[in-house]
C-alpha cells in the first residue's frame, strides 16, 4: 500500500509563490508516476503536473512557464513550486502516484486560495 501526504498550501496574493509537498511511505517501489491534479469549486479534478522515475514531466497549459515540479528520490518526496499564483490557481491540490499494477493512490488535498 502506498501512503501520499499533501503539505504546503495556504493563502497568497496574486503573483504569488507557493510549494507544495507530496511525501510518499508504504510500498515506494511499486509507484511509477507521480503528479498533482486540482479541483476548483464545481469543477473536475484537472491535471496540473506529472513527473516519471526517470523524471520526465507534463504539464497543463494553463500552468506551464509558472509551475515546477519535482522529485527528490531519497526522500520519496514529489515538489510543486508555483509562481506568479493568479486568483483562477485556486483549488484543492491533490497528490497522485500512478502505482505499477495499473491502479493509482491520492492523498487527501491541500488548499491553495490566491487573493486577487
Amino acid at each position: 500500500q502506498v501512503q501520499l501526504v499533501e503539505s504546503g498550501g495556504g493563502l497568497v496574493q496574486a503573483g504569488g509563490s507557493l510549494r507544495l509537498s507530496c511525501a510518499a511511505s508504504g510500498s515506494i517501489f511499486s509507484i511509477n508516476a507521480m503528479g498533482w491534479y486540482r479541483q476548483a469549486p464545481g469543477k473536475q479534478r484537472d491535471l496540473v503536473a506529472t513527473i516519471t522515475k526517470g523524471g520526465s514531466t507534463n504539464y497543463a497549459d494553463s500552468v506551464k512557464g509558472r509551475f515546477t515540479i519535482s522529485r527528490n528520490n531519497a526522500k520519496n518526496t514529489v515538489y510543486l513550486q508555483m509562481n506568479s499564483l493568479k486568483p483562477e490557481d485556486t483549488a484543492v491540490y491533490y497528490c497522485n502516484a500512478k502505482i505499477i499494477t495499473g491502479s493509482e493512490k491520492w492523498g487527501r488535498g491541500t488548499q491553495v486560495t490566491v487573493s486577487s
